[in-house]
């Protein structure tokens, strides 16, 4: 049987996230950049998300925050808008809720976007529609079948 000789698996060669709990510096838009909401993952490194400024883009990640950060539905990114492409543009950075909370007292952001965890698009209609079944009886059952 061989020895092993090897240092480990694939998970030393990842690494770990250590950069998560360290403090960085709140990055603000700048021209050609604009701050967003994510709508809807599509799958394939790509997003929809609704820019603050009114205008639904479709978004790539970028290779760099791929597979390192990890993007849902709700979240506040920072887009980077194409010259040549105005449906387009390319996520530079996702921010965590405490920056985003920060954003906005600063008035970078709107006051009416929701920078919750768990914001979830189209669920509020959905909920006035529910459907409620009355009980039925032993003898209701016998007759049905």
């Amino acid at each position: 049987m061989p020895k092993n000789k090897g240092k480990g698996g694939k998970n030393r060669r990842r690494g770990k996230n250590e950069n998560e709990t360290e403090k960085r510096e709140l990055v603000f838009k700048e021209d050609g950049q604009e701050y967003a909401q994510v709508i809807k993952m599509l799958g394939n490194g790509r997003l929809e998300a609704l820019c603050f400024d009114g205008i639904k883009r479709l978004c790539h990640i970028r290779g760099k925050l791929r597979k390192k950060v990890w993007i849902n539905q709700g979240d506040i990114i920072l887009v980077g808008l194409r010259d040549y492409q105005d449906a387009k543009a390319d996520v530079i950075l996702k921010y965590n809720p405490d920056e985003a909370r920060n954003l906005k007292s600063y008035g970078e952001l709107p006051e009416t976007a929701k920078i919750n965890d768990t914001v979830t698009f189209g669920d509020e209609e959905e909920d006035e529609d529910i459907i409620e079944f009355g009980e039925v009886s032993d003898d209701e059952e016998i007759n049905a079948i």
